[in-house]
Formats: C-alpha cells, sequence, structure tokens
C-alpha cells in the first residue's frame, strides 16, 4: 500500500482530458494532461480577502505553513484574487476552501459525468466482504498544469498563494477527479471495484477472492502514484458505510444517524427550511 503525505515538485499527476487520447488509448493514466481551467474570456477576476475571527486566524497560519512545507502552494504575484473560508468537517476540524465563483463563472465546464450513487449501490448486491480506500488529500494528488497556477491565487491576511495542486472550490475538480479515477480502476470497475471521488470500495464473495482484488487495487494505486489515508482505511469488513447508507450481506440501509435526523428534524418553517428537509428525504426515498 502507498502512503504520503505531500507530492514533490518534479512527480507527474494528472488532469481532466488526456491529450492524443486516441494515440494513448493503451495507457492506464497518461502522463500528458490539458488544463483544467480554460482561458478567461474576460478581465481576470478579483475580490478582496474575508475577515476571520482570531482562532480562524490561527487555524489559517497554521495549514498554509502545512500547505507550503508540502509545496502545494507557492506565494504569488497574480492579477487574479479569491478570498478563502473554512468549512466545518465532520470531525469538527477546518476544511480551507477558496470562494472561486467568480473564477467559475468564466471557466468553460467539463460535462464529465459524476457516477449515479444508486448505481454504485446495486453493483454491492451478493457482495459478502469489502473494504474501502479514502485516498489522503484526493484534490492534492492532481497537478494543477503549468502556466495555470496563477489563476487559482488565494488572497489571505498573511498573503497571496497559488497552487500547484488542485483546490477545493474549482469548478471542474470534481470531474477533473473523477476522469482520473475512473482512468486509473477502468479495467476493475463495476467488476469488484466501485469509485466515488476519493472513496475506492473493494468488494467480493469470498475472502480468497477478496484478498486477490485487494492486491489488484493496491497495484493500480502503485502504478498511478495514488496514496491513501491509512486511518480512513477499512479492510474485509463484512458491515460498511458507504455515503451515508449502510452495506450488509449484499442488503443496503440507512445509516441509524441519518434516520434520526429525519426523525427529529424540526417542524419547517420557511420556504428554504422546507426544500432542506425534502431534499433530505428525497435522497433516502
Amino acid at each position: 500500500m502507498q502512503l504520503k503525505k505531500g507530492l514533490s515538485r518534479d512527480e507527474p499527476t494528472f488532469m481532466a482530458i488526456p491529450l492524443n487520447s486516441s494515440e494513448n488509448s493503451g495507457e492506464t493514466v497518461p502522463k500528458e494532461i490539458v488544463r483544467v481551467l480554460e482561458k478567461y474570456r474576460a478581465k481576470p477576476p478579483a475580490k478582496n480577502a474575508y475577515r476571520m475571527a482570531p482562532p480562524e486566524l490561527a487555524e489559517l497560519r497554521k495549514q498554509l505553513d502545512e500547505l507550503l512545507n508540502a509545496g502545494f502552494i507557492r506565494p504569488a504575484k497574480a492579477p487574479y484574487e479569491a478570498p478563502v473560508l473554512f468549512q466545518k468537517k465532520k470531525d469538527g476540524s477546518l476544511r480551507l476552501c477558496i470562494d472561486y465563483r467568480a473564477l467559475n463563472k468564466l471557466t468553460v465546464r467539463n460535462k464529465y459525468p459524476l457516477p449515479i450513487i444508486t448505481d454504485l449501490f446495486d453493483r454491492l448486491h451478493g457482495a459478502k466482504y469489502f473494504s474501502k480506500l479514502d485516498l489522503q488529500s484526493g484534490y492534492y494528488q492532481v497537478r494543477i498544469a503549468e502556466g495555470d497556477e496563477p489563476k487559482t491565487t488565494c488572497v489571505t491576511r498573511y498573503g497571496a498563494f497559488e497552487f500547484l495542486v488542485m483546490p477545493f472550490g474549482l469548478t471542474n475538480a470534481p470531474a477533473t477527479f473523477c476522469t482520473l479515477m475512473n482512468q486509473a480502476f477502468h479495467e476493475y470497475l463495476d467488476k469488484f471495484v466501485v469509485v466515488y471521488l476519493d472513496d475506492i470500495v473493494v468488494y467480493s464473495t469470498t475472502m480468497e477472492e477478496h484478498r486477490d482484488h485487494l492486491q489488484k487495487v493496491f497495484q493500480k494505486l502503485k502504478e498511478n502514484q495514488l496514496y491513501v489515508k491509512r486511518e480512513k482505511c477499512s479492510f474485509a469488513q463484512e458491515r460498511m458505510n458507504f455515503l451515508g447508507h449502510v452495506i450488509e450481506c449484499g442488503r443496503v440501509g440507512m445509516e441509524e444517524r441519518k434516520i434520526a435526523a429525519i426523525r427529529d428534524w424540526a417542524m419547517p418553517k420557511s420556504v428554504s427550511e422546507l426544500r432542506s428537509f425534502l431534499g433530505l428525504a428525497n435522497y433516502y426515498r
């Protein structure tokens, strides 16, 4: 299994659409890539940095230092500016996000389809053993094409920085990442592997078969220089949580906490609150 915290500048990563894809069809993931961000059709977007509370500033400084040390960002001098903000994760920690809304309005969108979740669940019926692999900072394992880095510039209280890897917030980031994963695991998709963004599920009917499947998946990870987060992986489980559902013995059910969230939902008092409830309820319909 490959584990790694950061990328060195000379390691190859991959973007959305391979150059000369017809000629390179023999390669699992072509080494040559084209840019995620198309050239601007208007003046470069620029917005001032958002204000932050002292605890957020402390976290911002910490995360910027980590990104600099990992080689994911570098100081920038560009006419582009996107403010940063934080999003709380499930574990209570803060994810650094960039408000690229102005940039995204000028970006030609990649219409590559994301997986339909119900289709993924259908593939898991009949399986007994499951392993779930979670990539280590998956987006940061994708290189921004050289020349496009200035367009990713973010502004903070502590200066302006541009990304060398794919940050959260770009409109084409999910499609780009989905393309990478589908190319990497194309040979095994829907046979014993399903992938949703950076979540990889390996499923099998017997333990012997499962060990063989895992070896093949590990080899693909190694070939494509993709690295998993060990503490977020689970192996050879008969019961697994995946995308808000519980998978067990070929059956798919709701997680208990999701059931409780619907059962205990307060009476909607506005149209927006009603829409939020219907969105959650319809997802599990």
